[in-house]
């Protein structure tokens, strides 16, 4: 239905221009940088709403590509995020089987360690100094596997 009325408004559209093109032929004089000459009034007109469409769809294709490109980026994070939901679910599943109610924890990209008792906690990453207070210092051979 959509389609149909563009085609109708595009048919109004070249009569009003076929009539506005009889009543202007007219020559009128087109100064160019370097030089001039004279063309008909009508397609004066044409000429510069033809290159006003064509800028005009040049500029709506490159929004159109900017914005496909972020919803795929967009998309990829949405994918990360929902495998990391489905981790934190297992574990949560898995403590709910084992009758452990872990502390709770904020996890934003940390890395992981076990504890002695075999609880899963998350360590701070480095900061940009390189300085890491927090450091697990204990020998643990589970760690090096993660």
């Amino acid at each position: 239905m959509k389609l149909q009325w563009l085609l109708l408004l595009g048919l109004v559209f070249a009569i009003i221009i076929a009539v506005f093109a009889v009543f202007n032929v007219d020559n009128v004089p087109v100064n160019y940088v370097f030089g001039e000459s004279q063309w008909p009034l009508i397609l004066v007109i044409l000429v510069s709403a033809l290159l006003g469409f064509l800028l005009s769809s040049i500029l709506a294709m490159t929004r159109t590509y900017q914005l496909k490109r972020k919803v795929k980026t967009l998309q990829k994070e949405v994918a990360v995020k929902e495998s990391l939901i489905a981790t934190q679910q297992n574990e949560i599943a898995e403590y709910q089987r084992a009758g452990v109610t872990p502390d709770a924890m904020v996890v934003t990209g940390e890395e992981r360690t076990y504890d002695a008792d075999d609880s899963l906690r998350s360590q701070p990453k480095r900061d940009e100094f390189g300085v890491n207070d927090t450091e697990d210092r204990r020998p643990d051979t589970r760690r090096d596997g993660l």
